[in-house]
């Protein structure tokens, strides 16, 4: 069965080409990192990782791009706060960390590339240029917007009408757009104390003066537009046409609209193939939001439930759909993930026993493995339907507690099928751990033993000790521990 999925671009559900036989050019929207990310944001994430790791096992070499948003209004209005630092760049850094901690918390595959705005300025500033140059794009004040009068197909993807749209951007900028709808790519100057008063907390003191990093421009000092940053990573790392761009339903529009405009105005060729839109992560009726207060820090929830929880709880859901977060639905799926955890050990102990016999023929077990593994195919290829694939993991676990069950004396074949199964597809494309749990002791007392060394190592630097504490982080270095210095302290990973 051929993948097919549903394209937002067209509203139909589409079979799935890639521009290359073996290649596949994936582009996330990545987050915005101005706070430390939350389950409706890991959503996403989780759902651009099955898409990769589907992709993978059917045979592509996928080139997934992740863009951080180190350049924002909402991180500039955050200096300052709660030692997160004086500038910019740095209260981005701070994010940006946590977020890759939350990222490896998931087990989530790793991007090819996660660029960030700051990094890509020329590239910005040199594909703003280009839109000028060709009539898309106008200067006023300082600042650049793209004329979204000069291109046909504006609002194709989220299907609105040109004479229909409201405003974009600040207020400020009214007065300096030829069209109400007409969106900034470049900003003269920095963040005003007025913008950032916008996104600051209400319980602190405000920002006095013009605050956020500038750069150098042909229209003078200034700093990006929110969309002009996506195009400019993605034709960098990735191509000027792609084949999957993944992001939040929230942003078809205008982010995503905006981004189309731009790129296919840019090089007049189609930007992305595929638009696949992740539905919303609701609690209480309400869209998980850092603003709403109705969220769940990924760090504390996988503190509280672990990863393989969180990423059953993901996959009870269809990607395009919108899911509820709640005691309830989490509860079901640690029941889930229990029953598949169960039922793989048992049989991983049963297969491993002299009880598992060559000779012994379990039909309904084997029936079952392999009907799971062509129902699992096809309902991944029917737009990544994950909980209709989880129904089939599930099948084969209660086929091997049937089999356990009904005998003394065990189908090795069977038993091994299923073992398999449970790590193929479970493990390589669901991304759960099974036959992990064992080690989880150990990797708690090694992290545990790593921050007693690091709690040492800032005692000694506290005394001015600086040797004594270097060389302490050399020897974690040389034993695979990656330590990086922040604000709050030092963090760690296993390499």
């Amino acid at each position: 069965m051929t993948l097919s999925v549903t394209n937002t671009l067209t509203g139909e559900r589409e079979d799935f080409e890639s521009r290359s036989d073996d290649d596949v050019l994936l582009y996330v929207c990545g987050l915005t990192v101005s706070d430390d990310a939350h389950l409706g944001h890991a959503r996403l994430w989780m759902h651009a990782d099955i898409m990769h790791r589907w992709l993978e096992y059917e045979g592509y070499r996928v080139h997934h791009v992740e863009n951080f948003t180190d350049v924002n209004e909402k991180i500039a209005a955050r200096i300052g706060e709660d030692d997160l630092g004086d500038d910019e760049s740095t209260v981005a850094e701070h994010f940006v960390g946590d977020v890759i901690r939350d990222m490896r918390g998931l087990n989530l595959k790793r991007a090819e590339v996660y660029p960030r705005v700051s990094e890509h300025i020329p590239e910005i500033i040199d594909l703003i240029q280009t839109l000028v140059d060709r009539g898309h794009a106008y200067e006023s004040n300082g600042s650049v917007y793209f004329d979204v009068t000069t291109f046909e197909d504006y609002g194709k993807l989220s299907n609105q009408k040109l004479d229909e749209l409201e405003s974009q951007g600040e207020s400020a900028e009214r007065s300096e757009k030829r069209n109400a709808a007409d969106f900034a790519l470049w900003k003269a100057g920095a963040v005003s104390p007025e913008t950032a008063a916008e996104h600051r907390k209400p319980d602190l003191e405000p920002l006095t003066d013009p605050c956020g990093d500038t750069w150098d421009s042909p229209w003078g000092e200034g700093r990006p537009g929110w969309h002009i940053e996506c195009s400019a990573m993605s034709m960098t790392h990735l191509d000027e046409t792609i084949d999957i761009h993944v992001g939040g339903r929230d942003l078809v529009f205008p982010h995503h609209e905006n981004e189309i405009a731009q790129s296919e105005a840019a090089t007049g060729d189609q930007f992305a193939r595929y638009w696949l839109h992740v539905g919303l992560l609701q609690t209480d009726g309400d869209k998980m939001s850092s603003s709403l207060g109705n969220f769940f820090y990924v760090d504390d929830a996988l503190d509280e439930f672990g990863v393989d929880v969180i990423r059953t709880f993901y996959l009870s859901t269809a990607y395009g759909s919108e899911q509820t977060y709640s005691e309830e639905t989490i509860a079901e799926a640690e029941e889930r993930w229990e029953r598949l955890e169960r039922a793989y050990e048992a049989a991983v102990e049963a297969c491993d026993s002299p009880a598992a016999r060559t000779k012994v023929e379990a039909t309904d077990l084997r029936e079952t493995v392999e009907s799971a593994r062509k129902n699992f195919r096809e309902a991944m290829n029917d737009d990544f339907n994950v909980r209709e694939a989880m129904a089939e993991l599930l099948g084969v676990a209660s086929a091997v507690n049937r089999h356990l069950d009904a005998g003394d004396e065990y189908d090795y074949r069977a038993l091994r099928e299923a073992i398999e199964t449970f790590e193929a597809l479970g493990g390589e494309v669901f991304g759960l751990s099974f036959g992990e749990s064992a080690d989880d002791g150990d990797v708690s007392i090694a992290a545990d033993l790593v921050q007693l060394v690091l709690d040492v190592r800032e005692a000694e630097r506290d005394a001015g000790n600086y040797e004594r504490a270097d060389s302490l982080r050399d020897d974690l270095t040389e034993l695979g521990v990656e330590v990086e210095d922040g604000s709050d302290g030092a963090t760690f990973r296993f390499e």
